[in-house]
């Protein structure tokens, strides 16, 4: 009897084991002292937006911070995820909005502004190139080596493809093909100009399912459904950044990438919301309209605040709750290749400087992704997979 419950017992360990064996618990992680630095849109904005313009901006207002109760320009109700990958190595406060006066940029800052895009921004944001720009004239702040050892993680586009849907409803494959060319070019040319500035190692967001987002049905009235032509334009620009990175590793000396999935991490929880407990993906938890996908925050609206918002993928028209953005940062810092790759933000940080990539991105097989597990995070911190 005592043999047969060993042997019970170490099949049990065994089979724990082959559940768990691509779990990676992030908290705690010894990682390099090194900064963080964020581009892009007002996905990645710590609040930058409100020194550039005058205008009232609707993120500076309740419900937006509500999670925290502290509206601080940040496009959520809680915390974005720069802010918890900056916490998963060692920062001890939310990733700070470099434009603003006096902020400690020690350990790195956002340089990303609400509205922001490649190849042109309103004027009151500013174009990838001209954050790289900004960044390049404080550069004094850092020393040479502690640049290169840092990580530079770029969220943008989707003003980009967003914009051109609407400017250009009927456009065709051919015109479609030659903008996705253009936006990846240019981003291909500030990603250079960050390298020629020191830095080495990059974290690069694919777009999101554009046409998937609360804004987007609202306005072209898609009901429950996606609009399959923004989708169609994400996933073409898509499908360049890996190979336009690993260009870039196989020819630029000590040029270090990983990309994360964002398109399929987003699909996921829209067509299996459950698994992942969101009771909402396709409106959003503050706003008004058919999908509460406008006047969130605004003064002069009387948009409407769902009663809790963990329970939505979208806090407002276009951005994700603070529960995913939590949950979407532990993905990136300790996830498996279905998420990332070729390595976690981790695994990145800890990468030998100056040494060459062993492993690149590579295509996947299909585009059945939908049926390849990721791992989430429940409200305790605990990880789950589904």
């Amino acid at each position: 009897m005592a043999s047969n419950s060993s042997l019970v017992v170490s099949v049990l360990v065994l089979v724990v084991c082959s559940l768990f064996h691509n779990l990676v618990i992030v908290s705690g992680q010894n990682v390099p002292a090194v900064a963080l630095f964020t581009f892009g849109d007002s996905n990645f904005d710590a609040g930058n937006e409100k020194f550039l313009t005058s205008r009232t901006l609707a993120q500076n207002f309740w419900p937006y911070g509500k999670s925290r109760d502290d509206p601080n320009g940040k496009y959520s109700d809680g915390k974005i995820i720069p802010d918890f990958i900056a916490k998963f190595m060692g920062i001890r406060h939310d990733l700070p909005p470099a434009f603003k006066p006096g902020v400690d940029l020690s350990r790195g800052a956002s340089f990303a502004v609400g509205y922001a895009s490649i190849l042109g921004s309103p004027k009151d944001s500013l174009t990838m190139n001209q954050q790289v720009m900004k960044f390049r004239q404080m550069l004094s702040n850092w020393k040479e080596d502690y640049i290169t050892k840092s990580v530079f993680m770029i969220s943008i586009g989707m003003e980009d493809y967003y914009n051109f849907t609407k400017t250009n409803p009927n456009a065709d494959a051919s015109a479609q093909q030659a903008f996705v060319v253009s936006v990846i070019n240019r981003l291909k040319s500030d990603i250079n100009m960050l390298y020629s500035s020191g830095a080495s190692k990059f974290v690069v967001h694919m777009i999101a399912p554009l046409g998937c987002l609360p804004i987007v049905r609202q306005e072209f009235e898609t009901g429950s459904d996606c609009y399959e032509k923004l989708n169609d334009l994400a996933k073409q620009h898509n499908a360049k950044i890996g190979p336009m990175l690993n260009e870039l590793a196989k020819t630029k000396p000590g040029f270090q990438f990983t990309v994360f999935d964002f398109y399929n991490v987003i699909l996921r929880r829209t067509q299996r919301n459950m698994n992942y407990r969101y009771s909402f993906t396709n409106i959003s938890c503050c706003g008004i309209g058919s999908h509460n996908a406008y006047g969130c925050g605004l003064p002069n609206v009387h948009s409407k605040l769902c009663e809790y918002q963990r329970s939505y993928l979208y806090f407002d028209a276009r951005h994700n709750s603070e529960k995913a953005q939590e949950s979407f940062a532990h993905l990136l810092f300790g996830a498996d290749p279905n998420v990332v790759q070729p390595m976690t933000v981790r695994e990145l940080i800890v990468y030998p400087v100056d040494e060459p990539m062993r492993e690149f991105w590579v295509e996947p097989m299909d585009d059945n992704l939908l049926l390849v597990h990721d791992t989430d995070v429940d409200a305790s911190g605990s990880m789950f997979i589904v």
